[in-house]
């Protein structure tokens, strides 16, 4: 049965779509002859054959009489399908809208046609869910031949993701349309366009719903072939797909997590019979981990089978450990005088092997072993692409060490500081003021991924020093107000009646008073409230009548309480209104400044607020749509943010003589000038890190608050003093320039200390500089501005 362009179904099949070379002779003509002349003579036999062909002069009627002039194709054709790469190359010449081949590649053929030059039955389905694409890219077309529209879509990937016949393992292909030999007729004169329906397209550019009404493609004519390019782009997806299952801390260490992991890699390295296990140092321990673990919960003790370090002593898996680098072991049967566990691996059927150490932070914390029941079965596996998946691993399986450490830690202590997570961030309201908008769309399929490169962290708190010593304060003296004023109410009463029971509720009131004078527990707030509220106040009821005095001691307890919480809360609104204030005080200035330096530094801002505030900032070339970012940049960006603590410090001293709780703030600056990368998660609204690698900067954020001075136990943040960490020396050397410089201008005290701070889970060699502010000298100034250049 013979192909036929045109189809009576509707939508994009309906189209009026004809093959035509004549879009090509006019580009040998034009584009070719005239720069190589050689080929005028192959282009005039080329044209003179074509013309005396009914079947290819014109109008295509029929795709399949096209086979028989393959002496004629593929000559004409070179121009577009270049010989020497023509059987590498993937791609092919269609009808210009229904896009039915008639001319391809042999690759492509083999990936994606059958026998009869149709799509694969396996990928008829991709086909179908891409013809509302297809339909976009035609409108499109229309949009700019006939009305002059920009639509610049053409250059967009599109990535599908196809099963390989032979393996049936997943590969991923970028598909990319070229429509310059597609020539379009009207056929009749087009409708025209005001303003206004101009502005409507170009708001709903994507919305055939929307486009449909203003141009009607049946009225039209397409003329020519399509050109398609695919790429295999197998390799960067799944390292891009592998990535994130890390960095959304996906369950690598359950069943399923094992699983994808096998299956990401088999995709990769397309041999859908290998199979990984992990290995993780733990003390004396090797905890090993496969694919055949059962359970689905994340843990790397409970999922792991566990081996004494001992026991692997001259094996295989520790003479990679000694190499430091990828081991490949094509058969370990032929290892002489194996030792006891890799006979029994040997007897479980494992003969080739390749072994590749897990490090983190130059410390080897595990392997990854990738494996098969065959010998001399492993050389072919690209050790570039795995040297790019073991970092990632490496810090998926750091993270699992980290979670069990806390387990063991709980057990041991009655306390331990939490853990806080590696990779996620909460960055809300982000704002990307740079990034051009799709109006009316679908942003979480349309929108391609934003990815900022080599950008470099800012990072700076004021915190509050104290805070919760002053809340609790605030709460001892309101329970205990309120405690006093109901005694006041019983004694007055037992002058009157001697009761039993008022004598009990004094006793119990003294007790309490007592056990809050010396400090402020988790229960006493809820002692207090149930023993005045449910047993003491609704006794003074029928306390009322007994005597003005007893009255007017019921009504002083009832006024001094709050309506909203039925307790006294005098001190703790006091503190709560001066944590706000000093707040509110901090995250102005804060803003004042920024607005200023995003006119020189465009970059990404974020500030949190909790007892005092922080902010995390991003700068870089790539956030820049005009600019380039120079290391001095990084430099000035650095002072602003000593010279910004400094404002801080003097926006606190102005702040105290209006607070009615006295509060102060100590202030931070974390230095890490090594560029990272930043990913926009659609899904959350937020960035995030993009690499194993800058994960450490988080980790190293998560860590400061509780940081201290080796060697003293000091709290490393003091009121009226900056404190800046870094780890590399050149960054310190840098600091101490910008503090000579501020201490030369009476911003900061002439007493300058250099210090190395104790280490913190995951975090070591961290090194500080701290110093005392000049309020007296900033006072006088009032307001500190930097000026940048």
């Amino acid at each position: 049965m013979k192909k036929k362009i045109a189809s009576p179904r509707p939508g994009i099949d309906s189209l009026k779509s004809v093959v035509s070379f004549d879009p090509l002779l006019d580009f040998w003509e034009k584009n070719l002859v005239p720069i190589y002349p050689h080929m005028d003579s192959m282009f005039l036999e080329l044209k003179d054959k074509i013309r005396q062909i009914q079947d290819i002069r014109g109008s295509v009627k029929d795709i399949e009489d096209l086979r028989k002039y393959q002496d004629i194709m593929v000559p004409l054709m070179s121009a577009i399908f270049s010989p020497a790469s023509f059987h590498n190359d993937i791609m092919g010449a269609f009808t210009p809208c229904t896009f039915e081949p008639f001319f391809v590649t042999p690759k492509f053929q083999r990936l994606f046609l059958d026998n009869n030059n149709d799509i694969k039955a396996s990928l008829k389905k991709i086909v179908e869910t891409e013809k509302a694409k297809k339909i976009v890219d035609i409108y499109s077309l229309v949009m700019e031949r006939i009305y002059d529209f920009s639509c610049q879509h053409f250059d967009t990937m599109n990535i599908k993701k196809i099963p390989e016949g032979k393996t049936g393992l997943d590969r991923y292909y970028s598909f990319t349309p070229d429509f310059q030999f597609v020539r379009i007729r009207a056929l009749e004169p087009p409708r025209k366009l005001s303003e206004d329906d101009r502005a409507v397209i170009r708001n709903h550019i994507h919305d055939i719903d929307v486009l449909s009404k203003y141009i009607d493609l049946n009225k039209f004519e397409f003329k020519g072939f399509t050109i398609m390019r695919a790429v295999d782009v197998t390799e960067s997806e799944v390292i891009s797909a592998f990535k994130r299952d890390l960095i959304d801390q996906h369950a690598l260490f359950s069943s399923e997590g094992m699983k994808l992991l096998e299956s990401r890699l088999q995709g990769l390295f397309r041999r859908p019979d290998i199979n990984i296990g992990i290995g993780a140092l733990q003390g004396d321990q090797v905890m090993i981990i496969k694919g055949d673990c059962n359970s689905k919960i994340n843990c790397l003790f409970a999922n792991s089978h566990h081996i004494d370090l001992k026991d692997l002593q001259g094996s295989v898996w520790l003479q990679a450990v000694e190499k430091g680098s990828a081991l490949y072991i094509p058969d370990l049967a032929k290892k002489s005088d194996p030792i006891p566990i890799e006979q029994q691996a040997m007897a479980v059927g494992l003969r080739s092997m390749l072994l590749s150490p897990l490090y983190f932070q130059g410390k080897i914390i595990g392997l990854l072993e990738i494996f098969t029941r065959f010998p001399n079965d492993l050389g072919t596996i690209n050790t570039m692409l795995l040297e790019q998946i073991t970092p990632l691993l490496s810090l998926a399986l750091k993270r699992g060490q980290d979670e069990l450490d806390k387990q063991v830690q709980s057990i041991i202590k009655e306390k331990c500081t939490a853990v806080h997570p590696s990779v996620e961030w909460r960055f809300e309201k982000a704002a990307i003021t740079h990034m051009e908008r799709l109006h009316d769309g679908n942003p979480s399929s349309e929108m391609e991924p934003i990815v900022f490169k080599d950008v470099v962290p800012f990072y700076g708190q004021s915190d509050i020093r104290g805070s919760s010593l002053a809340r609790n304060k605030g709460i001892q003296q309101d329970l205990t107000q309120q405690l006093t004023l109901a005694m006041d109410v019983l004694e007055a009463g037992s002058k009157k009646r001697p009761w039993p029971l008022l004598r009990e509720f004094k006793y119990r009131i003294e007790t309490l008073i007592q056990n809050i004078s010396s400090g402020i527990s988790s229960g006493d707030e809820n002692a207090v409230f149930s023993l005045l509220n449910n047993e003491v106040a609704p006794f003074f009821s029928d306390l009322t009548g007994l005597d003005s005095e007893v009255s007017k001691r019921i009504e002083i307890y009832t006024s001094a309480l709050d309506p909203s919480t039925g307790m006294v809360y005098n001190k703790r609104k006091d503190y709560e209104n001066s944590v706000s204030k000093l707040n509110k005080a901090l995250s102005s200035y804060i803003d004042q400044e920024d607005e200023l330096i995003q006119q020189t530094f465009p970059h990404y801002f974020e500030k949190r607020q909790t007892d005092g505030i922080d902010y995390m900032m991003y700068i870089g070339a790539s956030m820049m749509e005009s600019q380039q970012l120079a290391k001095f940049h990084i430099k000035d960006l650095t002072l602003w943010q000593l010279m910004l603590a400094c404002g801080l410090a003097l926006r606190t001293e102005q702040v105290k003589p209006e607070l009615k709780i006295p509060l102060d703030t100590c202030h931070l600056i974390l230095i890490n000038h090594t560029p990272l990368s930043i990913r926009f998660r659609f899904d959350e609204k937020r960035f995030d890190v993009d690499g194993a690698y800058d994960v450490r900067h988080e980790i190293i954020k998560s860590r400061l608050d509780k940081a201290l001075i080796k060697g003293s136990g000091e709290r490393l943040t003091q009121p009226g003093r900056i404190a800046v960490v870094y780890s590399n020396p050149s960054e310190g050397e840098g600091i101490q320039q910008h503090i000579n410089f501020l201490m030369s201008l009476g911003k900061l005290h002439d007493d300058l200390e250099i210090m190395n701070l104790e280490d913190m889970p995951d975090v070591r060699g961290l090194k500080a500089l701290r110093v005392g502010v000049n309020l007296k000298s900033m006072a006088g100034n009032n307001i500190i501005k930097m000026k940048t250049g």
